[in-house]
């Protein structure tokens, strides 16, 4: 058979057929996450938590700074560390700082057989894959964070813009009252920096990790102990804690946290509120770019493979997707706070890989939404349009306020539930339906009586004869003026201006 009509088992694969590039996951894929959160960004980290940990006790006299240097000198370069080959040998003690640590031991020695002693000395595998997680951590958040900054910003603009732009507020799916596109935007901003705060002070606290075989950082002080000099003191793990973390820009616990997993799980948090506030601001542009709402549209949309008219909104899909994934993770990071004893069997190893799904999912949301509002596109007469599909129901709300000085609450609603009732039933119009109404509920007033609306002649039913002059329930002008939805928004415009106070984030450098 000639190679070109192989079946598709038989041809070549071309790379790594085990390697995960995200082809079944656009929501990440081509992220900045997802190139930090991979494999090599992971052993990147490792190595640089090893060289740290050197250094650190180097800094406080437990290791020559020449070892220190051979150890750093080694750990810049993981291209001679293979992944895959790590992975494989990982499953023998069940992660895969063990087989790192002797590879990376060998590279010291080559270059300074005297410093291969100082690698990961005094540390427990836990301690260097808990801090290296949390480089990666930070790495990664370093790059969402200005994604949510840029976000906050467009937003900003876009509320501004549309401050006062009309259009049908929405419960349960159908139109409540009206009120503005921009108290909407207003809303969504809000969501993103209450979503940036909480990423931004977990990011701040996350810290290293280091305890040794159980918490005590007994280690370092027996091998401070076998040195010549004097005894360590007993605040040696505590400096060498302050120290480790400095090497590593990250914070310095109070204690080890091994089974005390605060840490993850204020991470978790806060990922899965930054996927659900994003996933709000997605909902409502994939509700009001339907075709029959027309009122957003994406700038830069997705085609279809099928359909040549589709123009989808692609991106508030991915983003919609990751608020779906998000939270059902952080579950399970919530789940392993549960750690039996002072290292657990279990719920540590079922961290990882729900942590760094978490952290793409919500790093390629936030590269999205980003992209989303940056070019959305907005239809104030589509808006307005619909705001008055349903000829005047939208604002009855208003109308039964108008009423109750006439007639009382209670009957004020019974009136506005008929009139409408009967725009459905018979198909016309509210003014109609309620004047109808009006006529059957309210007893003419003299002149003079009412102060809502001026004398004016009632016109005569059609089956008696003429009405005596008097004073309608409610005018036609006045009744022009109740149903024009535009006059019925209420504090929008000061609610937008209000939330617009609150300033984006100065520290985060927006291109």
């Amino acid at each position: 058979m000639p190679s070109d009509e192989l079946p598709w088992t038989e041809h070549p694969q071309q790379g790594d057929e085990s390697a995960d590039l995200g082809l079944l996951a656009p929501s990440w894929a081509g992220s900045a996450v997802a190139g930090l959160t991979g494999d090599a960004g992971y052993l990147r980290a490792l190595l640089d938590a090893e060289a740290a940990l050197t250094r650190a006790q180097a800094a406080l006299g437990l290791a020559p700074r020449s070892a220190a240097a051979a150890v750093t000198a080694a750990a810049a370069e993981p291209h001679r560390h293979d992944a895959r080959t790590l992975a494989l040998r990982a499953r023998t003690a069940g992660n895969p700082v063990v087989p790192l640590v002797a590879d990376l031991t060998a590279a010291v020695a080559d270059r300074d057989p005297g410093a291969a002693a100082y690698v990961h000395r005094g540390a427990t595998s836990q301690d260097i894959l808990d801090t290296a997680t949390m480089l990666v951590c930070a790495r990664a958040l370093d790059t969402v964070l200005p994604d949510l900054a840029r976000t906050a910003a467009a937003l900003r603009r876009t509320a501004a813009e549309h401050r006062d732009t009309p259009m049908a507020g929405r419960t349960l799916t159908q139109h409540a009252v009206p009120t503005t596109f921009g108290l909407k935007a207003a809303g969504w901003r809000s969501l993103v920096l209450d979503a940036h705060d909480r990423l931004a002070s977990v990011r701040a606290a996350l810290p290293v990790q280091l305890g040794g075989a159980a918490g005590t950082l007994a280690a370092f002080h027996a091998y401070a102990e076998a040195e010549d000099g004097p005894p360590p003191a007993p605040d040696l793990g505590s400096r060498l804690l302050a120290r480790y973390a400095a090497e590593t820009g990250l914070a310095a616990p109070a204690l080890p946290w091994h089974t005390l997993r605060t840490p993850v799980a204020d991470l978790a948090g806060a990922l899965a509120f930054t996927a659900g506030a994003l996933g709000k601001l997605a909902a409502d542009v994939l509700t009001l770019s339907r075709t029959e709402l027309g009122e957003l549209t994406e700038g830069s949309g997705g085609g279809s493979s099928a359909m040549p008219h589709k123009t989808n909104p692609v991106r508030a899909t991915l983003i919609a997707a990751a608020a779906r994934q998000v939270p059902g993770l952080a579950a399970v990071l919530y789940g392993s706070l549960a750690a039996e004893d002072e290292r657990p069997a279990g719920a540590w190893h079922a961290e990882w890989q729900p942590l760094r799904d978490a952290l793409r999912l919500t790093g390629g949301a936030a590269r999205d939404a980003a992209e989303l509002t940056a070019h959305l596109r907005v239809h104030p007469r589509r808006m307005r349009q619909n705001l008055d599909a349903t000829g005047g129901l939208v604002v009855t709300e208003r109308l039964v306020a108008a009423l109750t000085a006439l007639t009382g609450r209670a009957e004020a609603r019974r009136i506005l539930d008929t009139a409408a009732r009967r725009t459905a039933e018979r198909d016309i119009e509210l003014p109609a339906a309620l004047d109808e109404t009006l006529d059957e509920a309210l007893p003419m007033a003299p002149c003079g009586a009412l102060p809502t609306a001026p004398c004016e002649d009632r016109p005569a039913p059609s089956d008696g004869p003429p009405a005596p002059r008097g004073v309608p329930a409610l005018s036609p002008s006045r009744l022009r003026q109740l149903l024009d939805p535009t006059g019925y928004l209420g504090s929008a415009g000061a609610l937008v201006d209000r939330a617009l106070e609150r300033p984006e984030h100065p520290a985060q450098e927006l291109p």
